[in-house]
């Protein structure tokens, strides 16, 4: 089947874009490019382009609500293999501005949600490679 486009960004809506692209560039890199004041655009190495919106009157989502103004979407942020590593990324992170979610149940889920500074939800994720893939 032909492609119909090729991607080209991940739009987040904020309420200020330089600082929710620094908030990214400090978790995954990339240098934040602003392209006027409403539009900051980050290029993840080695991963997609993120571009980041400000919006008047932004609500942030709601987690983990069902409704209109719900989870929305979220990114999966691989934090490493071990737990020392998750829990040196979660020290990171809460540095940087996020907040805790759900910390529950990581054993079983591998995860743990967070709200970046403008409330979108991520999860830090704890990756099992398979053998020969790392």
């Amino acid at each position: 089947m032909a492609v119909v486009a090729r991607f080209r960004s991940i739009v987040l809506d904020c309420p200020d874009p330089r600082a929710l692209a620094a908030f990214y560039a400090a978790v995954v890199g990339g240098t934040p490019q602003a392209e006027d004041d409403d539009w900051v655009v980050l290029q993840v190495p080695d991963g997609p382009r993120l571009a980041f919106q400000q919006v008047e009157g932004y609500t942030a989502p709601e987690w983990p609500r069902a409704d209109h103004n719900g989870q929305q979407f979220h990114i999966d942020l691989d934090a490493g293999r071990t737990w020392a590593e998750i829990d040196a990324a979660h020290e990171r992170v809460l540095a940087l501005g996020a907040r805790p979610l759900d910390l529950t149940d990581r054993e079983k889920k591998d995860f743990q949600v967070y709200a970046d500074p403008a409330g979108h939800p991520f999860c830090l994720c704890r990756i099992e490679y398979p053998e020969g893939l790392d």
